[in-house]
């Protein structure tokens, strides 16, 4: 996490948290905990267990990256969570690119995909661990660090699966690795996001705080707790709301666009406009009753259609 609470005055006593998605931040020693985070033992003022969560990134860092050294095996550990997760029995690799504001821990679907295939999450900086990192605001940026790594490791048949913001990240890698004459996916799962040659129909990342937050879905956190989030909210809606759509040739991938049914945020003509953007096959899949956060709580729904149109081995 990239922000921590205001403080108070200079003798306020503060405690590291740490929530289920690895995130860190920094709360008040005399308050409750927000719902979902555990204090971690460490404590002192506020520039002390900055400093901790500091030397905690650094713990996780690979030695390489921190001192300057970067080989390409340690910026796949740090951009790919998973990879190497099902070394001996993996056939196939799911790629998985995140919503705005969430980490590689947001979704499940390894859970419930069979050990054949092998799930890499994508962990952009600014989150989870790595939220010692600025987070990025273009989305140009991220495709340009990421796509190098994911060529890497194409060995075996791939495929992506992005949700909202993740979507456009998956399909600018996967047009960066076609410049890069990398193999590319097999199929694109795209989901809850208009096609990408579309306009953004209200701009958020401009918004005060307070109306940001009005427009903000944390799933039922508490009001502290997303003034805490906001920072990176508003990073990732920057990275997607400035991004520049840029005409190429259709992608030879095909492309399977799936959403919630009740996603009030796209709708099935801007869903459908993704349909130009390959000139392999197209399907567009609804899930019932979902809203646009669909994929947190259906992971096993989702791994399932994912399954049944997986690129096969070889």
């Amino acid at each position: 996490m990239s922000a921590s609470p205001t403080p108070r005055s200079t003798g306020d006593r503060y405690v590291v948290v740490v929530n289920h998605e690895e995130q860190y931040s920094v709360w008040f020693a005399d308050r409750a905990l927000p719902a979902g985070w555990t204090a971690t033992g460490a404590q002192g003022t506020r520039q002390e267990c900055l400093d901790h969560i500091e030397q905690v990134w650094t713990d996780l860092t690979p030695r390489s990256v921190r001192g300057g050294t970067t080989t390409a095996a340690d910026l796949a550990a740090v951009w790919l969570r998973g990879l190497g997760s099902r070394e001996r029995t993996a056939q196939r690799r799911l790629f998985v690119f995140p919503h705005a504001g969430a980490g590689a821990s947001a979704y499940r679907l390894a859970e419930y995909l069979p050990d054949t295939v092998e799930v890499c999450t994508v962990q952009l900086p600014g989150r989870e661990t790595r939220f010692a990192e600025p987070a990025l605001t273009s989305l140009d940026e991220a495709v340009v660090a990421l796509a190098p790594i994911l060529a890497d490791h194409t060995d075996l048949p791939y495929a992506f699966f992005g949700h909202s913001m993740g979507s456009l990240i998956a399909f600018e890698t996967a047009r960066r690795l076609r410049a890069l004459g990398a193999p590319l996916p097999g199929r694109l799962f795209l989901s809850g996001m208009r096609a990408p040659d579309l306009p953004d129909r209200e701009p958020r990342h401009t918004l005060p705080d307070d109306k940001l937050l009005a427009t903000a879905e944390f799933d039922g956190m508490e009001a502290e707790l997303q003034e805490l989030l906001l920072p990176l909210l508003r990073a990732d809606l920057t990275l997607c709301e400035t991004y520049t759509h840029r005409a190429e040739a259709p992608l030879p991938c095909p492309l399977t666009v799936l959403a919630g049914s009740d996603d009030d945020s796209v709708d099935g003509t801007e869903l459908a406009g993704w349909r130009k953007h390959t000139s392999a096959d197209f399907a567009l899949h609804l899930f019932p009753d979902a809203p646009h956060l669909y994929v947190r709580g259906a992971e096993r729904q989702l791994a399932e259609t994912i399954t049944r149109t997986l690129p096969a081995r070889g």
